[in-house]
């Protein structure tokens, strides 16, 4: 189904907005609508009733992928995972169930993007668990200010989604973290500026040593990890994580002559090829 329906496409950042007006081209369906669609999908086989039912609820999928911008990954990426989320949920929804697909969908949409979301978002390194990915995704909602939060916040929290409270903490620090002036400009506040206690330990042996092994991890070690990967597999990676201002899916699709959902699928196997032969170098 996913070869077949011809839905509207981000072909590049800069068309993100008409994108998000076309899908407001497509009418909201009734109950009955829907139900009869979903009934011929279901019972015939019918592509073209599956493709109404996505297409009417595209706007759903740009509403919730707007949520997740704060993460700093692109727009149109985050929007592209939650169609194929949505197009999951027509395939498995069961209009007898009395349940109506917005409804039944939202699950799939976010599913989809919250594994993009994991996958992409460099501050999260381990959420495996089901608790961890629960903590990640509900902690700024459950957090009722900016203010850090108090022991007996983190320990009402750390219940509620339950995981220990020191990794309550810990995520928080990861959400939360800003910028701190290293000299207060201020002679008053001199005294508790981060320059004035802070140590220089750039030349501790082990300092020094753990700084060579980063940058050849990160030059010769990538550079290696880059020439196991097929030339295609390659130029895709280049583009999404290492140029100046990063391709999205359907620019890289657009270019290759295939689809954006290939594309993520070489992305994720070359990602994972890299991983294998960098890990025993990291040791």
């Amino acid at each position: 189904m996913t070869q077949t329906l011809a839905l509207p496409v981000i072909a590049s950042t800069g068309s993100i907005d008409a994108y998000i007006q076309s899908t407001k081209q497509f009418p909201i369906l009734t109950e009955e609508e829907e139900f009869s669609l979903a009934t011929r999908f279901h019972e015939e086989n019918d592509l073209e009733a599956a493709r109404q039912l996505v297409l009417s609820h595209l706007r759903l999928v740009v509403s919730i992928a707007r949520g997740y911008l704060g993460y700093g990954l692109p727009h149109a990426d985050l929007i592209q995972e939650g169609n194929i989320g949505l197009m999951k949920a027509v395939k498995r929804f069961d209009p007898r169930q009395g349940v109506r697909l917005v409804s039944f969908a939202i699950h799939w949409i976010k599913a989809e993007i919250h594994e993009y979301v994991l996958r992409n978002w460099r501050l999260v390194k381990v959420a495996t668990t089901k608790a961890q990915r629960k903590l990640f995704f509900n902690l700024r909602s459950l957090k009722s200010g900016s203010e850090a939060l108090s022991p007996a916040q983190i320990a009402d929290i750390s219940q509620q989604l339950n995981v220990k409270p020191e990794e309550v903490a810990e995520m928080e620090t990861r959400l939360s973290g800003r910028d701190l002036a290293l000299d207060a400009g201020n002679d008053e506040d001199d005294a508790v500026a981060p320059i004035a206690y802070l140590e220089d330990s750039r030349h501790e042996p082990m300092r020094v040593l753990e700084r060579q092994a980063a940058d050849h991890l990160q030059g010769e070690g990538l550079q290696a990890a880059l020439g196991i990967l097929d030339e295609r597999s390659r130029r895709i990676v280049e583009a999404r994580w290492l140029a100046d201002d990063p391709a999205t899916l359907h620019e890289l699709a657009a270019q290759f002559g295939v689809s954006a959902e290939r594309i993520r699928q070489i992305e994720s196997k070359a990602m994972q090829k890299m991983r294998e032969h960098l890990t025993p170098l990291a040791a």
